[in-house]
């Protein structure tokens, strides 16, 4: 456990930032260690369940005094539910209260593991369910835009920027690459004509293999050429404008100075690329296992939300053509047929 019986000892200025006896800080600063070190979740994952940790405990102290391990043990399901009630009425979403959700539950399985007792309550209320957001595909025209130095061949930037801009977001586009992903590819790894594919490390340090097209290698090729600094094998392929690992906010600032030339919305970012690569393939009849694993997805109903994307196209164009199309019982109909789990599809073919 991580605290002692042998007297309070002292904590570090950060377990102050958790409300509560002395044992509970100290466990809550051991979760927290836990999850970015061994769980090795990401920083903003962990930011977020800590923050949930403390509101919840905050909301806790308000209404019956200095919490403690003993008091979270014996909640009772309705004391998690009024915590929920009273962040939705702070205007909480659904989806941020089902993360919160998750992060006290992850807690509870920390103090059972440290020989707490169970925390019955957390399993006895249900999460909130949460319509799943569709991803906003990028337009192919726009999408191969973005991915060329071309677009910005008139900004006041150094070719070598552009090319590096292009090589990124051509690997976004052309691999389905998540924007760590491409730039946690070290120099030696570096995707160049010749190679039909790479090795990236995902989510949960899990790696995968994906495609590089020619056109993405040959991007990648260019900007290693311009690129005025020796890259270390063992370095980043992608640097900044001093040579040091390139910040991927450089990235959404570069995607969104074109949003406004290619008439895009704001929901055109640097991931919006890797949903346009899914959304692509799917629609030239990529069978949806594959695209599942090329983009490392855990699980196929993640996957699966592209199918509805689909969907929603087709009956767009059917609104657009069809001269029934104000019957709004037929467009629904339809709906339904087409968003229904998908059957077995053609194999990737090399025009997809």
């Amino acid at each position: 456990m991580a605290s002692s019986a042998s007297g309070p000892s002292p904590l570090p200025a950060d377990a102050l930032a958790f409300p509560g006896e002395a044992a509970l800080r100290a466990e809550a600063l051991a979760w927290q260690d836990e999850l970015a070190r061994e769980r090795r979740l990401s920083p903003n994952t962990v930011e977020a369940y800590v923050r949930d940790l403390r509101q919840f405990l905050v909301h806790r102290a308000g209404r019956h005094g200095t919490p403690g391990i003993a008091q979270l043990v014996a909640l009772k399901p309705r004391d998690v539910r009024a915590f929920m009630a009273a962040r939705r009425a702070e205007g909480v979403g659904g989806r941020s209260l089902m993360r919160a959700l998750a992060g006290l539950r992850s807690f509870a399985r920390h103090l059972e593991r440290e020989g707490h007792g169970t925390v019955a309550a957390l399993g006895a209320v249900r999460s909130p369910k949460v319509e799943r957001r569709l991803p906003r595909p990028i337009p192919i025209a726009a999408a191969r835009a973005m991915s060329s130095p071309d677009l910005r061949a008139g900004e006041a930037r150094e070719p070598w920027v552009l090319a590096r801009d292009a090589a990124v977001l051509a690997l976004l586009y052309g691999s389905g690459l998540r924007i760590s992903e491409a730039l946690g590819l070290r120099a030696r790894d570096a995707p160049l004509p010749g190679l039909d594919s790479v090795t990236v490390l995902g989510k949960g340090g899990k790696s995968r293999m994906v495609p590089v097209l020619p056109v993405v290698a040959a991007a990648v090729a260019e900007y290693c050429a311009a690129c005025p600094y020796a890259l270390a094998p063992d370095g980043p392929l992608f640097v900044g404008a001093k040579g040091g690992p390139l910040s991927p906010r450089i990235i959404q600032y570069a995607v969104a100075a074109m949003r406004g030339g290619l008439g895009l919305p704001e929901s055109a970012t640097p991931h919006a690329l890797r949903h346009s690569f899914a959304t692509h393939l799917l629609a030239r009849q990529g069978e949806l296992r594959a695209i599942q694993e090329l983009l490392g997805h855990a699980s196929l109903a993640t996957t699966q939300l592209y199918t509805k994307i689909d969907a929603t196209r087709l009956m767009e164009a059917f609104d657009a053509a069809h001269p029934r199309a104000g019957q709004a019982p037929l467009r629904a109909a339809a709906l339904r047929e087409k968003s229904r789990a998908p059957g077995p599809r053609p194999a990737l073919g090399p025009g997809a």
